[in-house]
């Protein structure tokens, strides 16, 4: 089943960065920032991270966290977030468990090859769990912006 729009989110487990176990429980009471990338270290996912970064300060005051999640393992997570000072989880979704219940684990086809993938996407979950808006095939640049834009409008 994939979540949708108005849907309570599952509670997930996941690896983070810092090996820590995250679940989303661990945010209720907090607006929660959740990306879906397709890989660690790749020029678009590296300016979609270090936009996050660079407004982090914003987030943080309309009560929003960011967590990152791509199927890179947590030793390439930690690599990413030491080389760009990441200050925010990147969840380890090996087994994309996580992106199959936001439908975003798909059939990509690049230069014709077919494979399956991560579809850059951003979902905002509200205080209580529930998934509030979603963008899909997000297009990087100017996106952050976007997401900082509806938490301060919808959610504060």
């Amino acid at each position: 089943m994939t979540v949708e729009i108005g849907m309570q989110v599952p509670d997930f487990e996941l690896k983070a960065n810092n090996g820590e176990v995250v679940n989303l429980s661990n945010f209720r009471g907090t607006n929660i920032v959740l990306y879906f990338y397709p890989k660690d270290m790749t020029p678009g996912c590296t300016t979609e991270a270090c936009d996050f970064r660079d407004q982090i300060q914003q987030f943080t005051e309309v009560d929003a966290v960011i967590l990152g999640v791509s199927p890179d393992p947590v030793d390439r997570h930690q690599k990413f977030v030491e080389k760009y000072g990441l200050p925010f989880l990147l969840l380890a979704d090996i087994e994309h468990q996580l992106a199959d219940i936001f439908g975003v684990w798909k059939l990509k086809k690049n230069f014709g090859k077919e494979y399956m993938g991560i579809e850059r996407s951003t979902f905002i979950i509200d205080k209580e769990g529930k998934l509030v808006k979603e963008w899909r095939n997000v297009k990087v640049k100017g996106h952050v912006d976007e997401a900082l834009t509806y938490i301060r409008e919808q959610l504060s």
